[in-house]
């Protein structure tokens, strides 16, 4: 369905108001039966297209299409010198991939209207739906050595609950390691992938999806609890939240080789969403224990029964207390 998606149509609809099936075709170079498909498939797609007999086809509301140049321009300062490019494509297996491979330098920002491969932590499949959230992926280039970047994924999360908070979103927590959370439920997710020398040169690809208008029709695909950005109100341009993060992340960037994880810490405890709770984490084996903090170095400190325990790796799930 991805590859059938018809992207001059959906250009044609962005303004959110009516237009012919007749004045469409003429656009687009087909006849209106054609126009009639093209609209299903975006229906399908999740994007609320309404036909109304004698006035044609509108998207409710318009659509908030991704801009390149608009996001440029609303750029901090700091971010303008840091950024090396700044591309917006319309379908892309994932953005993070992408920018791994050798033909993106430090500072390459990629964001994409749609990801058919879009991934999470441990080979989970990222729900992307087109023109409806934020996918975007920065690469940066580091020279002190791979063991230097730990703790990047939480710095990023930090880095990103401040961006949404000049959006009016002053209560994101973190869920550790990478996740994003809003009142219990999760709002984004943060995908660092690294690559090069233990010791010496090598690059950080951050990836971030976040969830600003998720269509209803894709939501069926999302196997925990979510939140979107629309639905607490907030009415920001897709293009204005992504110029903040990206402006938030290369400033943590460009610092991070000299400042560390140390400079966010204290940040990250501030949003700890399992703060005190009482928490499974599975991986190679099962642990369970009480949340109570951070390492130096960003790994999950549990008091268990044996003792304190630190844990760097793994997927952390809340066990939900039974009370007697």
């Amino acid at each position: 369905m991805a590859n059938n998606i018809s992207w001059p149509l959906i250009t044609c609809l962005a303004d959110g108001e009516y237009h012919s099936g007749e004045y469409l075709g003429q656009q687009l170079g087909v006849g209106r039966a054609a126009i009639w498909k093209m609209v299903q498939q975006l229906q399908q797609a999740g994007l609320l297209i309404e036909s109304v007999r004698g006035r044609g086809y509108r998207a409710a509301g318009g659509i908030d299409l991704l801009n390149a140049e608009s996001i440029n321009a609303q750029l901090s300062l700091t971010a303008k010198h840091c950024v090396s490019t700044l591309q917006v494509v319309q379908q892309i297996g994932s953005t993070n991939s992408t920018l791994a491979t050798g033909e993106y330098g430090a500072g390459a920002v990629m964001l994409a209207e749609q990801q058919t491969a879009g991934r999470g932590r441990r080979g989970r499949s990222w729900v992307s739906p087109l023109a409806s959230n934020i996918y975007l992926s920065v690469r940066w280039h580091f020279h002190q050595g791979i063991a230097n970047l730990e703790g990047l994924s939480l710095a990023v999360g930090v880095a990103l609950a401040e961006a949404l908070g000049f959006h009016g979103v002053d209560d994101v927590q973190l869920k550790w390691p990478n996740d994003l959370w809003l009142k219990g439920k999760k709002l984004g997710g943060v995908l660092v992938e690294i690559g090069g020398d233990v010791n010496g040169d090598c690059y950080a690809v951050v990836g971030v999806g976040l969830n600003i208008a998720m269509p209803k029709a894709v939501a069926q695909d999302i196997d925990q609890p979510w939140i979107d950005l629309a639905s607490v109100g907030v009415t920001d341009s897709r293009n204005a939240i992504a110029a903040s993060l990206i402006s938030h992340l290369v400033v943590l960037l460009s610092s991070y080789q000299v400042q560390g994880f140390a400079r966010y810490k204290s940040a990250w405890l501030a949003r700890n969403a399992l703060q005190g709770q009482s928490v499974s984490v599975t991986g190679a084996a099962q642990l369970t224990g009480k949340v109570v903090g951070l390492s130096e170095s960003g790994g999950l400190v549990l008091q268990t029964l044996s003792g304190e325990q630190v844990i760097n790796g793994g997927e952390v799930s809340v066990r939900k207390m039974v009370q007697a």
